[in-house]
């Protein structure tokens, strides 16, 4: 705690640094005392604003109730939102002023060596060029307004992800088997039924076989999903609904207190069944269709590191699988998978995660994919395949600390199961 809050207060003083330089370089761009004083009026009356965001971030941050508040993920955005802007423009303005004190250091020394004397109300220091102050400005805005709109629209601009998989020993009932996977919701985080309303219409428009969710329902305690139970309830699935835990959904277990920690489970359980998921908890369920099944597997959350709790249990989660039965498993962390789920003496056929949230920032083009992400984790979006075995990770129905998303728009997966031919 102590680190992240003296990371905190570094950061605002730069921050700080940032607010003072953008003043002063925008203040250039007006000419008559009267403009001046109303731009001055207007840019402090704004920056008082975002250092009241440090203030409320703060606050949420020392008391321990970050993630399960929605105000606080708001005074998150536009602080990361003012220094990204602030910090772009100064960057495109800072060489221009350091070539400007280089010049004025010149003339001084110059002027020394001749002897001569400063002229009253003359500046050794050229003066700023308009043009570029004003394509700062212009360059800033880029970041200022791509940020502002992944807070107030992109967060629920949700995008279905259609993938086709084919396997040799799928059971032919399976043909054409549609899993529409979701992940990371963050309840603690959503702001908007309807926005949320959106994204489950979206679900039930894909007319799935089954519906799966691979953890992360809240930020840090169950009650944060009680305002969306009747929004999430609503989703649809011909033979069901399923979910696993995310390493959030342990955050707000109560320590060292086993009565209170099994009380909190089973409410929290509670609101699975209210939402109609079944919990797999290193367990499974079979899915039939005419005659033939496939193994519906689940695990408890399992991530490398040493943050992330590492309950899931594979051998738990197969009991009563057969040796060649085909498995589809739900774990929460990707990392799980090349560290257990390859190197497993079990052929699992397709893993479903999500937890990444492709960092909720990045490209994703045709061709072309760049996130953050990919420098934490080797696997951190999209479909991977080794030894014959599928890994898809999701980027996520919602969101976390950052209030929106940037070219990491929320994701519903919809997975095809073929037979191979």
């Amino acid at each position: 705690m102590r680190s992240r809050l003296s990371q905190f207060y570094t950061i605002t003083l730069i921050y700080v640094f940032l607010d003072i330089y953008t003043f002063f370089g925008l203040k250039s761009l007006f000419k008559t005392k009267q403009n001046r004083l109303i731009f001055s009026i207007a840019y402090w009356l704004m920056s008082a604003f975002i250092y009241y965001s440090f203030y409320r971030f703060h606050a949420a941050f020392t008391g321990g109730g970050f993630f399960s508040s929605t105000d606080s993920n708001i005074y998150l955005g536009i602080i990361l939102t003012a220094i990204v802007s602030k910090l772009v423009f100064v960057l495109f303005l800072l060489p221009q002023d350091l070539g400007r004190v280089l010049y004025g250091l010149g003339s001084f020394i110059a002027m020394l060596v001749k002897g001569k004397d400063f002229e009253d109300n003359t500046s050794i220091f050229p003066s700023r060029r308009r043009f570029l102050t004003l394509a700062a400005t212009g360059i800033a805005a880029i970041p200022f307004s791509t940020m502002l709109y992944g807070i107030t629209k992109g967060k629920y601009a949700y995008t279905v992800n259609k993938v086709k998989l084919a396997f040799a020993d799928l059971p032919p009932a399976f043909e054409g088997f549609k899993i529409v996977q979701i992940s990371d919701i963050h309840a603690g985080s959503l702001d908007s039924k309807s926005g949320v309303a959106k994204g489950v219409r979206m679900i039930n428009e894909q007319e799935a076989d089954v519906v799966v969710f691979t953890g992360d329902l809240v930020n840090s305690d169950k009650d944060e999903v009680d305002e969306y139970i009747d929004v999430f309830k609503e989703m649809k699935a011909k033979h069901g609904k399923f979910s696993v835990l995310g390493n959030h959904d342990y955050y707000g277990v109560p320590d060292n207190n086993p009565s209170a920690e099994t009380a909190y489970w089973a409410d929290f359980y509670k609101k699975y069944q209210a939402m109609g998921f079944k919990l797999l908890n290193n367990e499974n369920t079979f899915i039939e269709k005419d005659g033939e099944r496939i193994c519906l597997m689940g695990v408890e959350n399992w991530g490398r590191g040493r943050w992330f709790p590492k309950r899931g249990d594979i051998d738990k989660a197969l009991t009563n699988a057969k040796a060649d039965e085909f498995c589809v498993l739900l774990s929460h962390d990707p990392t799980h998978w090349d560290e257990k789920v390859i190197p497993h003496q079990k052929h699992i056929h397709l893993t479903l995660s999500g937890h990444t949230h492709g960092f909720q920032f990045g490209i994703n083009m045709p061709g072309f994919k760049w996130s953050p992400a990919q420098y934490r984790y080797d696997k951190w979006m999209g479909l991977y395949e080794e030894a014959k075995q599928y890994l898809y990770i999701n980027r996520g129905f919602g969101f976390l600390a950052f209030p929106g998303r940037i070219g990491m728009w929320p994701e519903i997966t919809v997975i095809e199961l073929n037979r191979m031919t």
